[in-house]
């Protein structure tokens, strides 16, 4: 079975390295917003349990993710409903809404990399945080990316090697 990958990798105008996905939802960017913030959404499709304060230098809070310690990071900019940004670990994570046609709107999801060598490993991260999201989306029910409902991570993971992405930082364990 091949993977369908939706994510790009490219370097940004100051040179940071980068991958991005980007969504169409049935859903107004209002609704798209609340499934991004409110932790009892974000808990279905976010890698960690994600709880923050929506507001320039606000403290975000990751935890109960099974590959990671948990953490912290601080808020650089919310917008609400149209963008979202915090930092995580060495890495950045912005969230884009616009709004499409009647009803319907674009999430982008530009995860700025502290380390090019993450772009396979978070690209296929994403790529299974963001199908959950999608299923939740469409009225789902889906127990998160780190369930029995999740797309294999390995799967993408390879398939993001085999199309070139930098690789080299550590990865979760498959067992």
């Amino acid at each position: 079975m091949t993977a369908e990958l939706t994510g790009t990798c490219l370097t940004l105008g100051d040179d940071r390295p980068a991958i991005r996905f980007s969504r169409a939802y049935d859903q107004s960017v209002e609704q798209v917003w609340r499934f991004v913030t409110e932790p009892d959404r974000t808990d279905h499709w976010f890698p960690s349990r994600l709880r923050m304060e929506l507001r320039p230098g606000g403290t975000a809070h990751f935890s109960g993710d099974p590959h990671q310690a948990d953490d912290t990071g601080t808020v650089l900019d919310a917008d609400p409903p149209r963008h979202l940004s915090f930092t995580w670990g060495g890495d950045e994570l912005h969230l884009d809404l616009e709004a499409l046609d009647t009803g319907r709107s674009r999430l982008t999801l530009t995860n700025i990399l502290g380390a090019a060598n993450a772009a396979a490993r978070n690209a296929a991260g994403w790529e299974v945080c963001l199908l959950a999201l999608d299923a939740v989306a469409r009225g789902e029910r889906h127990g998160g990316p780190h369930s029995a409902d999740a797309a294999d991570w390995h799967h993408y993971y390879r398939a993001y090697l085999d199309a070139g992405f930098p690789s080299g930082a550590p990865v979760p364990d498959p067992g």
